[in-house]
């Protein structure tokens, strides 16, 4: 993916910049940049840098480094996953989306949704309680071994989430991507790794 398609537009008066490693919030790729627009502290007579905007040598986008450590846009948590199904990784990838935008109470509430969604995916009726599909999922064996305090621990968070003024942080959000990554990977990616019967 490129910010710019190729050809059609450039930076320009690009300054050289202390070199800057990070994961480009536009390509989700890891780089290292030197070159774009340095953020200076006037007060200073010696112009120290504070931050500045770094473009990324991969696809051209702008990235902000503000004073205070910050990155924006940042990348989503978590990693893609292979072999979900499509509406189902729609929701997964909203969730990341969600944590790139610092709207962490949105992507807990995901989480709780994509837990639904796995178990009517799997066979379970619509309509059911959370706690219904996530007995449905342990009872199945879609749950490794001794990870239902792991969905409990998401159902209170959403619980939270949707019937409480409390609002959700960076930390939940983060444990709660982590653990649905892992939960796709372990139901639908790795599954599609073993080759099927009779096949090479």
């Amino acid at each position: 993916m490129r910010f710019f398609t190729e050809g059609a537009a450039n930076w320009k008066n690009l300054q050289d910049l202390p070199n800057c490693s990070f994961v480009c919030g536009y390509c989700n790729v890891y780089v290292s940049s030197v070159k774009g627009y340095a953020l200076r502290l006037q007060a200073d007579s010696s112009g120290y840098q504070i931050g500045g905007v770094y473009i990324c040598p991969n696809c051209g986008g702008p990235v902000f480094m503000s004073p205070n450590g910050g990155q924006y846009p940042s990348p989503p948590f978590g990693r893609a996953v292979g072999s979900v199904p499509d509406d189902l990784n729609k929701i997964y990838e909203e969730a990341r989306r969600c944590t790139k935008e610092n709207c962490y109470t949105a992507s807990v509430m995901l989480c709780r949704k994509i837990l639904m969604n796995i178990a009517v995916n799997k066979g379970a009726e619509e309509g059911l309680s959370f706690v219904e599909y996530i007995n449905f999922l342990a009872d199945r064996g879609f749950i490794p071994p001794d990870g239902k305090p792991w969905v409990d621990h998401i159902r209170k968070k959403g619980n939270d989430a949707s019937h409480t003024i409390e609002l959700m942080d960076k930390n939940d959000a983060e444990m709660l991507i982590r653990f649905v990554e892992m939960l796709l990977r372990f139901i639908y990616e790795f599954p599609s790794m073993v080759p099927k019967e009779g096949g090479q």
